[in-house]
């Protein structure tokens, strides 16, 4: 088993480090276009192996795809953040230009592997990936919505005061601060749902902190965060490589579920062997369904952009 993430800053590196002390596979490539950031960052984490007990060998490279060739799954998180100033046309296509040329040098040498896609703004990204790699559907999965619900239950869990793996929560939609969409209803403590424990102004207030996550954590440190990104993306790869058929809220194509079709948006989905295999239909309300729609409605304007380019 070979795992290769494309991008070696602090969400890519974290990425291939989680990965590396799951054992998920034999080798982890980690590519940068920098001269040397890959080389060193992939050294580094190796030198772990006999202090955290994981025999993953770990290569870095600079931009060469060779290095890549054969495998089985690939971790896209290359991409520029928002700068101030910048609008999210001028986002999109930079990072249009960045995801389609590692999707297209990725598959010249991994022609069967499964992508997963971190890059932002993630839900275009992932449609993107879709329509230009030419693969089957169930081949590309965006991460965002496992990252989303990890905050949902953490949330919940200071709110409840309880331990946070007692939680189950789901987050649904794009991943966006005004796109996605926290289930509060379907929450639950222990098979019990949240919202006998709390009201509904501390749910409320739980799903709106979770909408803002990220922009909280970018506040605080400055950057965006990476230790949770990174690990979200580690259980992703290990239900795929161990075919666990976890059910995790992922951002895939859509052709009719959900009530919508031509997008790739967040929705549960059982992960495999194959990639993401089944979309579960939670039986949405008629609020959740139309914050869906709206969410859609969003992300699709984003997609837009991409016509243009």
């Amino acid at each position: 088993m070979k795992i290769t993430v494309v991008g070696a800053g602090a969400v890519g590196a974290t990425c291939a480090d989680n990965i590396a002390r799951r054992e998920l596979a034999q080798e982890v490539v980690l590519l940068d276009i920098k001269e040397g950031l890959s080389e060193g960052k992939a050294l580094d984490m190796f030198q772990t192996a006999t202090l955290c007990g994981f025999d993953t060998k770990l290569t870095g490279s600079t931009n060469n795809y060779e290095a890549t060739a054969g495998s089985d799954v690939v971790v896209i998180t290359s991409g520029l953040p928002r700068k101030p100033g910048m609008t999210r046309e001028e986002l999109i296509g930079t990072n249009a230009n960045i995801v389609k040329g590692v999707t297209e040098n990725i598959l010249k040498h991994s022609p069967d592997a499964i992508i997963i896609i971190v890059s932002n703004p993630m839900d275009t990204m992932t449609y993107l990936a879709l329509q230009t790699s030419g693969l089957p559907k169930n081949r590309i999965i965006g991460m965002g919505g496992i990252l989303d619900s990890a905050r949902f239950k953490t949330y919940l869990s200071l709110a409840l005061d309880c331990p946070p793996n007692d939680i189950h929560g789901t987050v649904i939609g794009g991943h966006g601060d005004t796109t996605m969409i926290p289930l509060t209803r379907l929450a639950t403590r222990n098979g019990v749902p949240v919202s006998q424990f709390l009201d509904a102004d501390t749910m409320q207030k739980v799903a709106a902190d979770t909408m803002v996550g990220g922009a909280t954590l970018t506040k605080l440190i400055g950057t965006s965060a990476w230790y949770a990104p990174g690990a979200a993306v580690a259980v992703l790869v290990e239900s795929i490589v161990r075919d666990q058929k976890h059910v995790f809220p992922c951002c895939v194509a859509l052709d009719g579920e959900y009530g919508q079709s031509d997008i790739c948006l967040g929705v549960p989905v059982v992960i495999g062997r194959n990639g993401w295999e089944q979309i579960i239909d939670y039986k949405l309300n008629e609020d959740e369904q139309a914050a869906f729609n709206k969410s859609a409605d969003a992300v699709r304007s984003m997609n837009d952009v991409l016509k243009t380019l």
